[in-house]
């Protein structure tokens, strides 16, 4: 039986984005066509059954999630309000970093994360399938203002493409230490793998709940609508709309910081090599210095990013946008840093604007919600998401099929640590009766 699954503004923030700790295919998985018997025949040794997990959110966690889940044996449902990877996930700048995350608590899951995201790329072609690649990264000092233009001498670490007022260029990383990807051709292509070869299914409905039975364990999904998905083990992947969910919000609180990019295209993308830039960035009206981050593709584009401001979420991905003066803040970078990068030598290819999620304490939410036996959260990555989501999405697939994760550590992630601080904020505030 063939059964279809239907599928203020702030200036650039240190604390948000892609900074050290210290100092083209098309793929289309919005349906799936899954084979199965009707029933099937008795047997001498049956196999025994595969445990069915629902896997909530579409973004780069969920889909991580779903396929380490699926490579390890489980039935898994993946379910999606909207399309995959049309969030922060999609319009995220991919870059990658072995070491960025030392000394913190994300340490042990970056490093590991970048080595599967290395493994990864060999299992799916990724140079050709969704732009991975080593990168060197530049950190550097652009005054707007200055008329002074880049040495381009022979000893320089520039990149003739960076031909604007740049100066202190300083190596923070290496094609060891430092990579990328197309954060949404990556998303994709991983689904693609888990449901051709793993036989995931890939639901589009809006998640009103989860169903818990009576001993306290998650037995099911309820979508918009009354569809019930039964499930044995739910995973909730919900990104900065995890603070709309009731069964997560009552016990921590995920917020949304608005990020804006844009991508261009040069007309000379052959003269755009692969140098990860970040920048301090000096705007002519003075102020404090701002940091913009350009990322060149092998796709031939140039992705840059940085302008942020917290707002409210909004309850539809499709319908967030760039704020205009924002858009005109990149455009006016892009520009500065690089004459192959101003209006008259590229065609802009996106304007957009994405909600990371952010925790109180600035640390990913991963593992079993107290009080709810088989239901699981992975959330709250804020800028290291692309980076994050395969070790995140190994260690919960561990975690739910286990009962334990041996790839990382969870004991600092776990959403456990909030059922006591947020009974004290409520006890303060005198909400708790």
């Amino acid at each position: 039986m063939a059964i279809t699954l239907h599928s203020k503004s702030l200036p650039f923030s240190n604390s948000f984005f892609l900074r050290p700790l210290s100092s083209s295919r098309k793929i289309y998985v919005a349906t799936a066509t899954i084979h199965c018997s009707a029933s099937p025949s008795p047997a001498m040794d049956p196999k025994p059954s595969r445990k069915h997990v629902a896997v909530c959110g579409g973004g780069v966690i969920g889909v991580c999630t779903a396929y380490f889940l699926a490579k390890k044996g489980a039935a898994v449902t993946l379910i999606e309000k909207s399309s995959i990877a049309c969030a922060a996930s999609g319009k995220a700048g991919g870059f990658l970093a072995l070491d960025w995350c030392d000394g913190g608590s994300l340490s042990s899951l970056a490093r590991e994360s970048f080595y599967l995201h290395r493994s990864l790329s060999e299992e799916l072609n990724g140079p050709e399938n969704y732009g991975y690649r080593p990168l060197t990264t530049l950190s550097l000092t652009v005054t707007e203002s200055s008329s002074s233009k880049s040495s381009g001498n022979s000893n320089s670490i520039l990149p003739s493409w960076v031909d604007g007022p740049a100066k202190s260029p300083r190596t923070i990383g290496s094609t060891e230490t430092t990579a990328q990807v197309h954060p949404q051709l990556f998303t994709k292509t991983l689904l693609s793998k888990a449901v051709n070869d793993y036989n995931v299914e890939v639901v589009i409905g809006k998640v009103e709940s989860v169903g818990v039975d009576e001993g306290g364990r998650a037995e099911s999904v309820v979508l918009e609508g009354g569809r019930v998905i039964a499930s044995e083990a739910v995973v909730l992947s919900l990104g900065p709309w995890s603070g709309k969910f009731e069964m997560l919000s009552s016990i921590f609180n995920v917020s949304g910081l608005k990020a804006h990019s844009i991508v261009l295209e040069p007309k000379e993308a052959d003269a755009i090599t692969p140098h990860a830039l970040f920048l301090s960035y000096h705007p002519a009206q003075g102020g404090k210095p701002m940091d913009p981050e350009v990322y060149p593709r092998p796709t031939g584009e140039v992705y840059l990013c940085g302008m942020s401001s917290e707002q409210e979420v909004p309850d539809d991905p499709e319908t967030i946008s760039g704020d205009p003066e924002s858009i005109k803040v990149l455009k006016r970078v892009a520009r500065t840093v690089s004459s192959h990068l101003g209006e008259a030598e590229v065609r802009v290819k996106a304007e957009q604007a994405c909600f990371l999620p952010c925790t109180e304490d600035s640390v990913p939410i991963i593992g079993e919600i107290p009080g709810i036996k088989g239901c699981y959260v992975g959330t709250g990555h804020s800028c290291w998401g692309i980076l994050n989501g395969p070790a995140t999405g190994a260690a919960l697939a561990e975690l739910v099929m286990d009962g334990h994760s041996s790839i990382v550590d969870l004991t600092r992630f776990s959403p456990a640590r909030f059922v006591g601080h947020r009974k004290r904020v409520l006890t303060l505030s005198g909400e708790d009766e």
